[in-house]
């Protein structure tokens, strides 16, 4: 005979918030920390946190380069980047100030190198350095490339490990954790909202959706979410270990204009070895980090968006070539020879992957920005792909003062 978990109501609380990945925990640690009396629950439908885009991404530090000064990336990535660096020295969490170079490999690269050049000194960051091709290879000598950009300011860092102490930290000023909560409704009443959880009924104030791959899913519990969610897997390769000499900051080539993806590149990692990747095709599931990964409701619903048919239409080679790329490790080595040619397919190891949350318009726009929707009780984070992680504490400040005009 089945048995079912018996729900039950809990206290009433002032914030809920949906999704325990780094946005949602820096913003119950910022919304605490403004307001200590705060009777705060965040709901994880996992058993642990940070499970997903935030358990899976490669760990880097971003100095705020690549973003149209003035949108929410820019400002956001550039306050959260001096937020999170303080908050890694008091909490001795260790992380490195490495440095990358953005390399431009063709002349038909050179004018979005400029621009790039030109958006961070607009958007405040010091000591960029225009390279040679000699200066290239007197920073990096395995480097190929006719110009670059030098961005002192990057870094990696172990985001799990932030996690684990915005969590211990959140404890500590009496919020609430609750693992293994999926959220499958929200419903109104006079005094606020009961958000449904598959073990309990929880009565909130207000609600902040911070749920990372399913947020246009819980968006549309409240509201008719202005885009959907389209899961796009990045997959990794890592150096052996003998050739890791080969990189000694990050390396990144000029990303294409088209795409708010930033091409296959070098990444150190904090606990040692280079990361090499990511690609971007489209995952069969929202949390499809394998090739055999399936979910058929979720890739169906992808495939009739009309959204997504869009961006398909328009953009059907580079996705078919990132495509191949994904299966063909040889194409993807090709791939990585543009920026370092000494690499071979037998320098490379599988690697993991991650699932990009990647908010599609109707319209086929992929949302290059954050986007945040605010109704009178319910804040919805809908597109917060990367630099999301090194933003986490300014987005969390920003989502708590838009709760302080609430109260």
């Amino acid at each position: 005979m089945a048995t079912f978990a018996t729900s039950f109501i809990s206290m009433p609380y002032h914030v809920v918030i949906v999704g325990g990945g780094i946005v949602g925990l820096a913003t119950a640690y910022q919304s605490l920390k403004a307001n200590p009396n705060l009777k705060l629950l965040l709901l994880e439908k996992e058993n642990q946190l940070a499970k997903h885009q935030t358990g899976n991404n490669s760990g880097v530090i971003h100095s705020g380069l690549y973003y149209k000064p003035g949108g929410l990336k820019a400002t956001n990535c550039i306050r959260g980047y001096h937020m999170l660096l303080d908050f890694l020295q008091k909490e001795q969490i260790p992380y490195e100030l490495c440095g990358k170079l953005v390399v431009a490999t063709q002349g038909q690269e050179l004018p979005m190198l400029d621009t790039l050049f030109n958006r961070g000194i607009e958007n405040g960051l010091q000591g960029l350095e225009k390279l040679s091709p000699n200066q290239i290879r007197e920073i990096e000598p395995h480097c190929a490339g006719i110009s670059g950009i030098k961005v002192p300011q990057t870094g990696i860092v172990d985001y799990k490990a932030v996690c684990e102490k915005l969590a211990l930290r959140i404890r500590e000023m009496g919020g609430e954790i609750a693992l293994g909560e999926k959220v499958h409704a929200i419903r109104s009443q006079a005094q606020g909202l009961m958000v449904e959880t598959v073990t309990a009924t929880h009565e909130t104030k207000f609600l902040v959706n911070c749920a990372g791959l399913y947020s246009d899913k819980v968006a549309g519990m409240t509201q008719r979410p202005e885009a959907k969610i389209i899961p796009f897997r990045g997959e990794y390769y890592e150096l052996k270990h003998d050739k890791s000499h080969l990189v000694k900051h990050l390396i990144y080539p000029v990303p294409d204009p088209n795409f708010p993806f930033l091409g296959v590149h070098f990444t150190r990692m904090i606990g040692g070895g280079v990361e090499a990747g990511p690609n971007a095709v489209l995952a069969f599931a929202r949390e499809g980090y394998s090739k055999s990964k399936i979910d058929l409701s979720e890739l169906l619903e992808t495939l009739t968006y009309p959204g997504f048919l869009r961006v398909a239409a328009k953009y059907w080679q580079t996705g078919f070539g990132e495509m191949y790329r994904s299966f063909s490790k040889s194409a993807f080595t090709k791939a990585l020879q543009r920026l370092i040619p000494e690499i071979q397919e037998s320098d490379l190891m599988p690697g993991g992957a991650g699932v990009r949350a990647q908010a599609c318009d109707p319209q086929g726009g992929l949302l290059d920005d954050f986007k945040i929707q605010e109704t009178e009780r319910v804040i919805n984070v809908i597109n917060a792909p990367s630099p999301a992680a090194t933003s986490s504490l300014s987005i969390g400040a920003t989502i708590s003062s838009m709760l302080a005009h609430k109260q």
